[in-house]
């Protein structure tokens, strides 16, 4: 799935030689925490490569089967060769009929695990790739599935308009979203319940309790894309929806995104890593699963740079915003990622109370426009400066839709006047798609009018922030990205990388690893 571009080339004159260097230098940083990412696997891959060969559902206390057969494995002869080789071994020698059966009996210890060799190990990888094959050829099926429907529904024009849902039950998020695509919403994004990130597990069925969100399940998941199929159809349009692959379970929740059609998923592990104190080698190995699966699925990942700016100056931290861009930008082309797919996020975050915070906001918007041409990038709205005044965060909402639409954003999410009061209303959201919309009828297509000075305000901060973004990545060369992560370049968040909750499911892999997931998906 390709979303649309609002390019607009060319404006700022940016050297075509500190771009490429701003670029190899981000290749150069990445490298190394590839082939980390490359040498070693996590309880989650290993959990989301047998939810791929079709093992679902959970114990009778709610605990997944996948948890339940992977910690067993672990513990009886570890996950260094991989869960699947001593899994389809136990299928093929003993006496259970199916996954499911297997992972209870695997739960009450009376399965004798042992990894295969020779003759018994390769059956058993061939076994396995016959079953992980079935997931991957379902997640193409829903790929085509939804590009038939955007052929016969049609897509909305740029900018897709991006709105939340965050009831914390399901069946209420479903009639919020019904009512905000028919308000305009092109996309809708069901924000997870807070603290789901840190869960290390995937929970099950229909949710009705959540806080400030709702969990991502996948029967949560079926029921928001039906009831979404059922509005598109309705409107004549293809609404998507969005969900969040990241924290400890980020592979698991990527490959239910692609089973269950979702088309956009938040997928970025330094959120996780700053945010959340996930390990960053833990979430950088399970992002580049996780990113091989959406790019599989023809889901559209957006990235979370804007929340940078939550915790950091949004003009002096600026640099940091592209540089992870750029890091972003290699991390997914390495991983399969189409330029298409690649929603690389930024905000609308400095303190409106500065000297020509617009005019630095454009050239913020409008460096990231012409960095990456070809990607769908995610605009968000203000947050950090929002006070409880609501006429004034009607207006700043306002401006950050101005700034979007004179900078060709291409998904530009829905700010809300009560942002830091309240979690809103029908009627806040209402009222924020009536803002968008008069923005964008009204000045739409300004980007084609709009031309800074050459060697004017905007340009120059421009050209600042792209020279301190490449002198910030040569300093993350000369260190390492792991070292820079850790004494907290990005955020201002110190994550050293032996520290963080979820390193004990982090493993390296042995010489004999096997795991069918990976080699499909990298076309082995």
């Amino acid at each position: 799935m390709t979303a649309p571009l609002l390019t607009t080339p060319g404006k700022l004159r940016l050297p075509p030689a500190t771009v490429a260097r701003a670029r190899a230098l981000a290749a150069q940083a990445g490298r190394a925490v590839v082939e980390l990412a490359r040498s070693h696997t996590t309880v989650s891959v290993e959990r989301a490569t047998l939810r791929l060969a079709g093992l679902d559902g959970a114990d009778a206390e709610g605990i997944p089967w996948v948890n339940r057969l992977v910690d067993t494995v672990a513990d009886a002869v570890g996950l260094e060769h991989g869960v699947c080789l001593p899994v389809w071994d136990a299928l093929r020698t003993g006496r259970y009929r199916d996954l499911t059966e297997l992972a209870g009996h695997a739960a009450a210890r009376s399965v004798p695990f042992r990894v295969p060799e020779g003759a018994d190990a390769d059956a058993a990888a061939r076994a396995a790739r016959r079953a992980v094959a079935r997931g991957i050829a379902a997640i193409d099926a829903r790929r085509a599935e939804r590009e038939r429907l955007v052929g016969e529904l049609g897509d909305p024009p740029a900018p897709w308009i991006y709105l939340i849902v965050a009831t914390g039950d399901i069946y209420e998020d479903i009639r919020q979203a019904r009512a905000a695509a028919r308000g305009g919403a092109d996309v809708i994004a069901v924000i997870r319940s807070t603290g789901q990130s840190l869960l290390d597990y995937v929970p099950e069925g229909a949710t009705r309790e959540g806080f400030a969100g709702t969990y991502a399940t996948r029967e949560n998941f079926r029921l928001m894309r039906a009831a979404l199929d059922e509005v598109s159809a309705e409107l004549g349009r293809y609404v998507r929806l969005t969900n969040y692959a990241s924290g400890l379970c980020m592979p698991e929740i990527a490959a239910l995104a692609g089973l269950e059609r979702l088309d956009m998923m938040l997928n970025d592990c330094m959120y996780g890593i700053l945010f959340r104190d996930i390990n960053p080698v833990r979430t950088f190995v399970d992002q580049r699963f996780s990113r091989r699966l959406h790019a599989r699925a023809g889901i559209v990942i957006n990235t979370g740079e804007d929340n940078y700016l939550t915790t950091a100056d949004a003009v002096d931290a600026a640099h940091t915003v592209t540089a992870s861009q750029l890091l972003n930008e290699y991390f997914a082309k390495e991983a399969g990622i189409a330029d298409g797919q690649l929603g690389l996020g930024h905000a609308f975050e400095i303190d409106p109370g500065l000297p020509e915070s617009f005019r630095l906001e454009l050239a913020h918007a409008l460096l990231a426009r012409e960095l990456f041409p070809a990607a769908p990038l995610k605009w968000m709205p203000p947050t950090k400066h929002m006070t409880g005044d609501i006429f004034r965060g009607y207006l700043l909402n306002g401006f950050f839709n101005l700034a979007g639409a004179l900078t060709g954003q291409n998904i530009l999410l829905v700010g809300m006047m009560t942002e830091a009061v309240v979690t809103p209303f029908l009627s806040d959201r209402d009222l924020a798609l009536r803002n968008v919309r008069y923005v964008l009828g009204a000045a739409g297509s300004l980007a084609e009018d709009f031309r800074p000075v050459p060697d004017g305000f905007i340009v120059r901060r421009a050209h600042q922030v792209l020279d301190e973004s490449v002198a910030l990545l040569e300093r993350i060369c000369d260190k390492g990205l792991l070292d820079a992560i850790g004494n907290g370049t990005f955020g201002g968040m110190r994550r050293p990388a032996d520290k963080g909750r979820g390193a004990d499911g982090v493993v390296a892999r042995a010489p004999g690893y096997r795991n069918p997931a990976a080699d499909i998906l990298e076309g082995r």
